[in-house]
């Protein structure tokens, strides 16, 4: 058996806590519906208590639990709170890992996708850590910094943020050598009563965890390019420029996607290289760039890289491609239904309408984007040129926002509006035909991935 991530004793010294027996346990999670055999179980306060789970946890195999009352049914490590204990638990697996090359990614659009291909080269060059799923809040950072092993050469941690002022203490806890802001858009804008700017000073955040010297990844192409490079140096981090404009330091010079990917040409510290992706989305030319500027200040080889770029594929929710086989043939599923934003928006009608390969029609399925505010309205109806610029043949819509974009497209777009993702999903189902390609894209909690549910649940459906 491999050393135990955590000991009775190592969590009671960590946290300050008191150990009522001993365990020695290979994992640890939050959710009692997740616990795995071997498991230390933290029981938060959330909508519920998470002392009403521990039973639940040591019938599932959890070896020990942190709480913040005694618990009958196993050991357990008593502490005052029990998420500062979890931070606590972060910050030493941090410290006792000082050979760790660790490095955080933000951004409105495509932290996920970024951090999960900087995991994908991460894993290539050596032993690694990273965040699964989203896991980049208050409670996902810490947890994925508790979850490193000792043992790890190099970790990639997604910090994300609601407010002003969440992204400052967790970069802080990581204590990255290398940080990326992959984008700064309309998002949670409802939080920000400047808008923009403000959702830009929050993503600055992140170089507040940076020591001297560290590398800050910034998007040239980004309308708040200045002000996060200002922070960043500010900082004193060394920082490292992707995009179109040539004199930066990764430059994107062409990109020719075709149905199984994208073949890249870019400029990296003055040479120029060709190489090779899994997904053909436009947004995955700068995406692909930050993630070799961000391995490279991780230590990873670019050769490494490059081949770990080139079998990456998106994850479900997001961008994920699957054929679905229905009676006279089939159509393909482009599924986008974990989250979206204007940027995102805008990006997946390009991407669609840029394929070559679609026999039939090229549908969306939208539905609300949320946290925009009283720019709502405004946002939504705005979808339609793009929709129209890009020659999407028919767009079908959910929920109250989305309704106003329903409204601005031509007759001859609207394949129908409904209230909400349930009540759209048979009218998009029924109205499917073999050739079509049909992209599901929305917030997660207008819960568009009904929708890309029900249509990938009309057939067979084949991952491509």
């Amino acid at each position: 058996m491999s050393d135990p991530l955590w000991t009775a004793r190592e969590v009671a010294a960590a946290t300050g806590g008191l150990a009522d027996g001993e365990f020695s346990a290979q994992g640890i999670t939050f959710d009692s519906r997740e616990v795995q055999p071997g498991d230390l179980f933290v029981a938060l306060q959330g909508v519920r208590d998470g002392h009403e789970f521990v039973a639940g946890a040591f019938a599932a195999g959890a070896a020990g639990a942190l709480v913040s009352s005694p618990v009958p049914g196993g050991p357990f490590v008593l502490v005052a709170d029990t998420l500062q204990a979890l931070e606590a638990l972060g910050r030493d697996a941090r410290d006792r890992a000082p050979q760790v090359r660790r490095g955080a990614v933000t951004g409105s659009v495509g932290k996920t996708s970024v951090t999960q291909a900087i995991r994908a080269g991460l894993d290539l060059a050596g032993p690694a850590h990273g965040s699964v799923k989203s896991f980049n809040n208050h409670i996902g950072v810490p947890l994925t910094l508790a979850r490193m092993p000792r043992a790890v050469e190099r970790a990639i941690f997604e910090i994300g943020m609601n407010h002003a002022g969440e992204i400052g203490p967790l970069s802080r806890m990581v204590q990255p050598h290398a940080v990326c802001v992959t984008t700064v858009g309309p998002v949670h804008i409802e939080n920000f009563p400047d808008g923009e700017a403000g959702v830009a000073r929050a993503k600055a955040e992140i170089f507040e965890g940076l020591g001297p010297g560290g590398v800050a990844v910034l998007n040239g192409d980004d309308r708040w390019f200045d002000l996060l490079k200002q922070a960043a140096l500010e900082r004193g981090a060394r920082v490292a420029v992707f995009g179109s404009d040539p004199g930066g330091d990764a430059v994107l010079v062409d990109f020719r996607p075709d149905p199984e990917g994208a073949d890249v040409t870019a400029r990296i510290w003055g040479e120029e290289i060709t190489y090779r992706l899994a997904q053909p989305g436009f947004h995955w030319g700068p995406n692909s760039l930050a993630t070799l500027l961000m391995l490279e200040a991780l230590d990873v080889p670019m050769p490494t890289a490059l081949e770990a770029l080139a079998s990456f594929r998106p994850l479900a929710g997001r961008g994920a491609a699957r054929q679905v086989a229905v009676p006279g043939g089939s159509f393909l599923l482009i599924d986008e239904s974990y989250n979206a934003n204007p940027i995102s928006m805008v990006a997946g009608f390009r991407n669609l309408g840029a394929r070559r390969d679609v026999a039939g029609r090229r549908i969306v399925v939208l539905t609300d984007m949320l946290e925009l505010g009283d720019q709502s309205q405004a946002l939504h109806a705005g979808l339609a040129e793009p929709i129209i610029q890009a020659e999407i043949d028919l767009v079908f819509t959910a929920g109250k926002a989305m309704q106003f974009l329903d409204q601005a497209l031509p007759a001859e777009k609207r394949g129908g509006w409904a209230e909400d993702a349930a009540a759209l999903a048979p009218v998009v189902t029924a109205a499917v035909r073999p050739g079509d390609v049909v992209m599901v894209k929305g917030s997660n909690g207008s819960r568009a991935s009904l929708i890309a549910k029900a249509l990938a649940e009309m057939g067979a459906a084949r991952e491509v």
